[in-house]
């Protein structure tokens, strides 16, 4: 079953003092940071990960979010009186609430690495299945893009699965349809993907479009080996996976 993903919305916070706060912000995203590599190498020890220290690092990821959303709420709370009381330039002004919008889009994505990691300490039960955890899109400075698939198993994930992934951009190009296989513009990306896992696996790289090309969806394919798990078929809009470029 093919399903479209919702667009996601994102607001943006504004502050007062912006120099002030601005030093706070800093150490904010360095702290993000740091939770973030912390959940990483949680995700690298998963296979034989030690229970009490998982949790002990959860209970760190979720006061820390805790934190931060206070932090935020509290510049929130300072943007009726920056507009009415406006004493910087515009040029400032944006650049403040386009970095406050970067913090607080971290938030969101490690609000979401924590639910992850929560899984997998203390995994749902009942019937297994494979899902798209995350996919990740960025332009880089070549003018391409960075890609990160994550593939998971959830529920009683007590066995290993395998089974291959198949990834394709629809788009068009000089106003005719066409389907792009990921294998064909992307150098990391084989034929077939393959995956192994009891937990999860990324699969990472770079694309190249060519030139020409409009990008209008991206459909990714999980095809299990075991008649135990259900294939996966979905359809991400283009536009909602590139939307902080």
């Amino acid at each position: 079953m093919m399903n479209m993903k919702p667009l996601q919305t994102r607001y943006l916070i504004t502050i007062q003092r912006p120099f002030r706060w601005f030093m706070g912000l800093v150490a904010i995203i360095a702290l993000i940071a740091a939770m973030i590599l912390l959940a990483h190498e949680q995700g690298r020890r998963v296979a034989g990960f030690d229970s009490s220290e998982s949790n002990l690092a959860i209970d760190i990821l979720q006061s820390e979010i805790e934190t931060l959303q206070a932090d935020l709420a509290e510049s929130q709370r300072q943007t009726a009186m920056l507009e009415r009381n406006s004493k910087i330039e515009d040029d400032t002004s944006g650049e403040l609430k386009k970095t406050l919008a970067e913090a607080q889009n971290e938030v969101l994505e490690l609000k979401k690495e924590l639910a992850f990691y929560k899984s997998i300490v203390a995994p749902e039960q009942g019937k297994p299945s494979i899902v798209i955890q995350t996919i990740q899109l960025k332009k880089n400075v070549a003018g391409d893009y960075d890609y990160k698939i994550m593939v998971s198993q959830q529920g009683q994930n007590d066995r290993f699965a395998r089974g291959t992934v198949e990834v394709s951009i629809k788009g068009t190009n000089q106003g005719a349809q066409q389907v792009l296989a990921l294998n064909d513009i992307s150098d990391e990306a084989t034929k077939p993907m393959n995956f192994g896992l009891k937990y999860f696996q990324n699969f990472t790289g770079k694309l190249k479009l060519p030139e020409g090309f409009i990008a209008e969806s991206m459909r990714v394919k999980v095809n299990p080996r075991s008649k135990t798990l259900d294939s996966v078929d979905e359809k991400f809009p283009w536009d909602d996976l590139t939307a902080g470029d």
